[in-house]
């Protein structure tokens, strides 16, 4: 929904989901996660909450 808005206000901004690295292997790696990744609906931003560090940019 908020992708759904954004889209109308801000038509240029892009939209990030960021998610630690461990939810990104728990979900994103397993075949319902490549499902949504595959869809191109939002991107990502996976991250090492410990280190504070950026680890993968999906768009």
């Amino acid at each position: 929904m908020y992708h759904d808005v954004l889209e109308k206000i801000e038509p240029d901004r892009e939209l990030y989901l960021a998610v630690p690295e461990e939810i990104f292997s728990d979900l994103f790696e397993e075949p319902i996660g490549t499902l949504l990744l595959d869809n191109e609906r939002f991107r990502l931003i996976v991250f090492d909450p410990f280190k504070e560090i950026i680890l993968k940019w999906i768009p």
